[in-house]
């Protein structure tokens, strides 16, 4: 479509003697482009001169919107003085063609600031190599094979996001890649390229007969009053990790490699993305936001009465920045986490947060349309002149001009409606950044109750005054859900154990005001389960993940979990300042969430007991597979890789049965297998036995071991052969001639649950298939002995003379509990050799192979299934013996919620006839106590 035939709306002139003297330069156009030109020279003294300049190039460049390529086409072998004039020529050019196709409607918002933003690229990237040369042919720059000597500028804020205004200055910062230079040649390049961006900043900015290009602004850099223009990477890096504050945290939203050496400068914003973009959501950032824009205010005497006349449209209420520090405060806030929101342009940052929940959809897009229309007003008020001004003119005359490009008729009109849309940004946004202080007191109190919250100025989250601050506005309606509570003493006091237990507030409170909904979680937490409060003070990150989309999401399986881990180490491992040791962190905080997450779906009913044990399996499965090849991977820089195939680590117990509770610890065996190979091959080869008992001690510890973030789970590897005695890893060969001719009948047993969790080495899948057709070749030999049923009942009898229950209300321990099941379930399967692992399975393998009645592995089942609930309850309420005191009414109320009980009482009668129902029925299929006991060992032998 041709230029003409796009134009939708028309300025107006205000000086019709000027618009008719321009527009008569071109007597043959047609009456809708004679009405722009008039327009728009009739009401900009500026665009009238460019026409007049221009006005032999104009027509024919019109029908070509790539007007930016082609100005600056050939350019690229001028000289600094050369490209000087020819950079101005491209500049007058652009600027008048861009400023015609937005008086004319012929071009969106986006086409005009993009192209003159593609214009000030371009004119960097020229004038940065062309001093650069210079410099090298004067033999003052090192040689090197760097682009562009490894230059680069990044284009910032307006200039970053491709949203340059009409006479917008550009700000850049521009760095040097020192590693492309050798240490000793480091200095002299550093000098050479001061100069050269010292000269590319002139080439821009000098206004000469010709006019300028850009006005360039180097201040962004770091610590701009006393570093040079151009600094190196590693010494910006430093800055930022150790000093960067959250504005220029912000400003790096916006931040693109622009000029110069693209993939260094790329490569260096990758290298800052933990500096931008935080690992937890950052609401603390929206108080610095605030405080930063009431500075400027201030700075600029813009707090005022709103009016019109002489209001700065970019920094004034209601103006351009709010709605840009509106969208940028909310990126920083959740960007660290959902890299979908890292977009550098305001309208799209917008559409981004609306899309992910993070903004109503209706305000992101009233502010989308506030913003264009901003921003194209603000464009008319530079036009008039070429000013770089965003104040709307104080006089009349002045405002009626602006009026006037806009198209607008009545000026008186046009204001009123700017003004009430100024008002209507200032609102929805200072909702945002300075809520009011609630006006609601707090509901009635008991005297407990007083003397519970007065303790709290004491405590450590209440420290800083920011954070009493915050905090007061969130008090009341905390205080108003804890009334409404089931039991909103206990709430009070469960949340006082928690708040207590807080290191720092600022970022959890900030984190409750700007998600009332997570209000009502802590409550629920607080008002129900101790235990998970308890975890909760000393992991609350993990409230992150509530509000990260994907928190009542569908359970995504072990396999998706492990990728995702996989990712979350990777991402670590390659960071800037990463290695192994922030992996070992990176992995905690992750597996916290998701512990997290299983905890308050089985709190809150919308998971039962056994949806959430195969939760937590799948999750400790997960860090398992991601977690020990990577362990593997830093084990192997020092010592080679692991000798022959590999080695297998297996989940033994509730792992392998994959039920875990709230609490589990985790039962582990390693097999591995040398295949021949005597030793490593690395810096500090060791030979195959002890290189996989390091590794596995290597293995244990980064899942074991508290570090900076937590543990991640504890681990019991006495489940391997000979127990505490016996070596950490045991080659196939030994397990297999333990497993026939050595091991134990409550080893066989423990045999039924093994299961491969994860594997390193070259062919350790292939090891883990192994393992498995061992285990059945075990299982199918060692469980048609005879002795399997009287060991068992010897097993039980010193079990539960060594250890009852532990208190009425265990579940676990003790004959008829769960443990007792278990093991009847565990010699069912060796038994009938049958691969089940599971408890209910097992018991139903036995029930096919008619080693138990049918009714009685169905009763078995149900009541395992029974004590299961509670067991898996009381463990996410408490990790001591449950107590129903203790616990309080709501922790009772979820029990009984859990296992279908009508009242303590009921729950109480119900667990005692259950667990003498199963241990009847188990005690009925073991042989008389005065039968002989052996061991499988002694059997094997006779």
């Amino acid at each position: 479509m041709s230029f003409v035939s796009r134009i939708t709306r028309l300025p107006r002139p205000m000086d019709h003697a000027r618009a008719a003297d321009v527009a008569g330069l071109f007597p043959g156009i047609s009456d809708r482009l004679r009405d722009l030109i008039a327009g728009t020279a009739g009401s900009s003294p500026f665009l009238a001169g460019l026409v007049r300049q221009e006005a032999e190039w104009l027509i024919p460049a019109l029908d070509h919107d790539d007007v930016v390529a082609r100005e600056t086409a050939g350019l690229d072998d001028l000289d600094a003085d050369a490209l000087s004039v020819a950079l101005r020529r491209a500049k007058r050019r652009v600027a008048l063609q861009a400023a015609l196709a937005d008086l004319g409607g012929v071009w969106s918002l986006e086409q005009v600031t993009g192209a003159l933003s593609d214009l000030a690229d371009r004119a960097v990237d020229l004038a940065l190599r062309a001093h650069v040369a210079t410099e090298a042919r004067r033999g003052k720059l090192p040689p090197t094979d760097a682009d562009a000597g490894g230059i680069f500028a990044l284009a910032m804020g307006k200039g970053g996001a491709r949203e340059l205004n009409y006479s917008s200055d550009i700000d850049l910062i521009v760095l040097f890649d020192e590693t492309a230079y050798p240490e000793d040649a480091q200095a002299e390049a550093r000098a050479a390229l001061i100069r050269a961006t010292r000269r590319m900043a002139a080439t821009l900015s000098d206004a000469t007969a010709h006019g300028y290009v850009f006005r360039t602004d180097l201040r962004l850099r770091p610590d701009a009053a006393v570093t040079p223009v151009c600094i190196s990477t590693a010494a910006a890096l430093a800055y930022y990790e150790a000093e960067g504050r959250t504005w220029e945290r912000a400003a790096f939203i916006k931040a693109r490699a622009a000029a110069g050496d693209i993939a260094a400068g790329e490569r260096f914003l990758r290298e800052l993305r933990p500096f931008v973009w935080r690992k937890h959501l950052d609401f603390a950032a929206i108080q610095d936001a605030h405080d930063m824009r009431l500075r400027i205010r201030d700075h600029k005497g813009l707090s005022g009465r709103l009016d019109v006349p002489g209001h700065n449209l970019k920094l004034g209420q209601g103006g351009i920045r709010e709605i840009e520090f509106f969208t940028q405060t909310r990126q920083l806030i959740a960007g660290g986490r959902d890299r979908d929101l890292r977009l550098r342009d305001t309208v799209g940052g917008l559409a981004a947060l609306a899309a992910k929940g993070w903004i109503p959809p209706d305000v992101a897009q009233e502010l989308t349309d506030h913003y264009r229309e901003h921003r194209e007003i603000e464009h008319r008020i530079q036009m008039v002149n070429d000013a770089q001004t965003h104040s709307l003119p104080k006089d009349a005359e002045g405002l009626e001009t602006v009026a006037a490009l806009m198209g607008e008729d009545d000026t008186g009109a046009w204001s009123a409606r700017l003004k009430e849309r100024l008002a209507r940004v200032h609102a929805l946004t200072e909702r945002f950044f300075a809520p009011d202080e609630p006006a609601a007191e707090r509901p009635p109190l008991s005297e407990e109750s007083r003397a519970i919250i007065q303790r709290w100025q004491g405590y450590p989250a209440l420290r800083s005054s920011r954070a009493q601050q915050i905090f007061r506005r969130i008090e009341a309606p905390l205080l108003d859900r804890m009334s409404r509570a089931g039991h909103p003493t206990e709430a009070l006091m469960r949340f006082d154990s928690f708040l207590s237990g807080l290191p720092a507030g600022v970022q959890l409170f900030s984190l409750f005001e700007a998600n009332p909904q997570l209000i009502d979680l802590i409550v629920d937490i607080c008002g129900t389960a101790p235990g998970l409060a308890g975890y909760l003070a000393q992991h609350p990150a993990v409230l992150d993940a509530v509000l990260g989309g994907s928190f009542f999401a569908p359970w995504p399986g072990e396999a998706v979990l492990r990728s995702d881990l996989q990712a979350v180490l990777q991402r670590a491992l390659d960071a800037p300042g990463g290695g192994y040791e922030r992996a070992l962190d990176a992995a905690r905080r992750w597996a916290h969430e998701w512990q997290f997450r299983i905890g308050v779906h089985h709190l809150r009913g919308l998971i039962g007991a056994e949806e959430a044990g195969s939760q937590y399996a799948d999750l400790a499965g997960a860090c398992l597979a991601a977690l020990c090849p990577v362990t593997a991977e830093d084990f192997a820089a020092r010592h080679g890789p692991p000798p022959g195939r590999g080695a297998v680590v297996l989940g033994m117990g509730s792992l392998g049965a994959r039920v875990l509770n709230a609490g589990s610890d985790l039962d582990l065996i390693v097999i591995y297998d040398a295949d021949g190979a005597e030793a490593s091959d690395g810096p500090r080869p060791l030979s195959a036995r002890p290189y996989y008992a390091r590794l596995t001690q290597a293995m244990v510890t980064a899942i074991s071991a508290p570090t900076a973030e937590g543990r991640l789970y504890e681990v019991d590897m006495r489940l391997r052969p000979s127990g505490r005695q016996g070596p950490v890893a045991t080659s196939v060969q030994s397990f297999e001639t333990y497993q026939m001719s050595e091991a134990w009948t409550w080893e066989h047993l423990a045999l039924t649950r093994a299961r491969p969790v994860a594997h390193v080495g070259p062919d350790a899948a292939a090891l883990s298939d192994r393992i498995e057709a061992l285990r059945m070749k075990v299982l199918g030999a060692r469980g048609q002995d005879m002795r399997v049923m009287p060991d068992l009942a010897a097993m039980r009898r010193r079990l539960f003379s060594a250890k009852g229950p532990d208190g009425q209300w265990d579940a676990r321990q003790g004959p008829g509990r769960l443990q007792d099941i278990d093991l009847l379930a565990q010699a069912c399967a060796l038994r009938a050799a049958a691969p089940a692992r599971a408890t209910a399975a097992q018991l139903r393998a036995g029930r096919r192979a008619e080693l138990l009645p049918d009714a009685q592995a169905d009763r078995l089942v149900a009541i395992w299934r029974s004590l299961w609930r509670l067991h898996a309850s009381a463990r996410l309420l408490t990790d001591r013996p449950l107590d129903m005191e203790e616990i309080g009414l709501g922790g009772q109320e979820f029990l009984l919620r859990e296992t279908g009980a009508e009242s303590p009482e009921a729950l109480m009668d119900m667990v005692a006839s259950q667990v003498a129902k199963s241990a009847a029925m188990i005690e009925a299929m073991l042989p008389a106590e005065d039968q002989p006991e052996a061991s499988s060992r002694e059997t094997s032998s006779s």
